[in-house]
C-alpha cells in the first residue's frame, strides 16, 4: 500500500494560503508600477523580466534597489562592458564566416535624421552605431562616406555586401563604395523595392480609384463613433487595416482586410440605422 499512497497530506494549510495573498499583493505592487509608468503589457515577455525577480527572491528580505545614481554609474558601466564582449564576440564571427553592412534612416520623433548600421552574421544582427545627420543633406556623397567609414571600422575583408534602400542617394553611394572597394557588394533593400513597385502600381488608374475609395469608407467608419460600433459588433472586433503615409504596402493590405469583412461590412451598410442616416 505504501507505493500507491503518499504521506504528505493534501488540504491546503494556512501557510500556502498565506502566500497565495501574499503574492496577489506582490504583483498587484508590480501592476502598479507598469501602469503608472505607462508601461506595455508584453514588457513581462522581456527575457530579463523573470530572471530580474528570480535574482530578488534569491536574495531576501532586505534587499534594496538600485538608486539613480547606481543605475547612471556603476550599472551602466558594467553593462557596456558586457556590451562590448559580446560585440567582440561579433567581430570574431564576421572574421570567420564574413558579414553584411545594413543601413536604415528615420525621423524620431524630434524630427532628427537618425542613420542606424547594423552588422548581421550567422551569430546574429547587432547594432554598431547611430548617426545624427540632422545638420546635413543627405546626398549621396555623404552616404559613400559614412558607409565607408563603417566599411572601415568593420574590416575591409570581413563585408560581404551592404544593404541600404533604393533611393538615389544610395544607389550612388552603393555604386561608388564597389568601385573603391571590389570585394564587396551593395545590395538594395528587397522590401523597400516592393514597397516602390507597389507604390508605382497604385498610380495606375484603376488601382488609384479604388484604392482612394477604400480609403474613404476606412476614414468614414473611424470617423464616426456609432458607425466604428456597429462594425465592431458585426465583425465581432475585427479591425480595418488602415493606410499608414509610410509604406504603400499597407493600402493594399487595407483593400485586403476590407475583401476578407465583405459580408460583415454590407451587413452593417444594410442596417435599419444605416439606411436612415443616409
Amino acid at each position: 500500500m505504501d507505493a500507491f499512497t503518499i504521506s504528505e497530506p493534501k488540504q491546503s494549510t494556512l501557510n500556502s494560503q498565506w502566500k497565495k495573498e501574499e503574492r496577489k499583493e506582490v504583483c498587484r505592487k508590480i501592476a502598479r508600477f507598469c501602469f503608472s509608468k505607462a508601461l506595455p503589457f508584453n514588457v513581462v515577455n522581456d527575457p530579463y523580466w523573470v530572471p530580474m525577480f528570480e535574482s530578488v527572491a534569491n536574495f531576501g528580505p532586505g534587499f534594496k534597489p538600485p538608486s539613480m545614481h547606481e543605475m547612471r554609474t556603476w550599472l551602466l558601466k558594467e553593462e557596456v562592458e558586457d556590451i562590448n564582449k559580446l560585440k567582440e564576440q561579433h567581430m570574431k564571427a564576421c572574421e570567420k564566416y564574413g558579414c553584411s553592412i545594413m543601413s536604415d534612416g528615420w525621423s524620431n520623433g524630434k524630427n532628427r535624421c537618425l542613420i542606424n548600421f547594423l552588422v548581421n552574421s550567422p551569430a546574429g544582427t547587432w547594432f554598431l552605431k547611430s548617426v545624427d545627420a540632422s545638420d546635413s543633406i543627405k546626398s549621396g556623397d555623404l552616404m559613400f562616406r559614412l558607409l565607408d567609414q563603417v566599411v572601415e571600422e568593420v574590416g575591409e575583408d570581413n563585408v560581404v555586401q551592404i544593404l541600404t534602400d533604393n533611393d538615389s542617394n544610395y544607389v550612388y553611394a552603393g555604386k561608388k563604395l564597389m568601385e573603391k572597394r571590389v570585394t564587396l557588394y551593395w545590395t538594395p533593400c528587397a522590401t523597400h523595392c516592393i514597397d516602390l513597385m507597389l507604390e508605382d502600381i497604385s498610380k495606375i488608374k484603376v488601382f488609384e480609384k479604388t484604392i482612394k475609395s477604400a480609403k474613404n469608407v476606412v476614414k468614414y467608419i473611424y470617423g464616426h463613433s456609432w458607425v466604428l460600433a456597429l462594425m465592431r459588433f458585426h465583425t465581432k472586433n475585427q479591425e480595418i487595416i488602415r493606410p499608414a503615409v509610410t509604406r504603400f504596402a499597407t493600402s493594399f493590405l487595407t483593400l485586403q482586410s476590407l475583401y476578407k469583412q465583405k459580408q460583415p461590412l454590407m451587413t452593417l451598410f444594410s442596417s435599419e440605422k444605416w439606411a436612415s442616416s443616409t
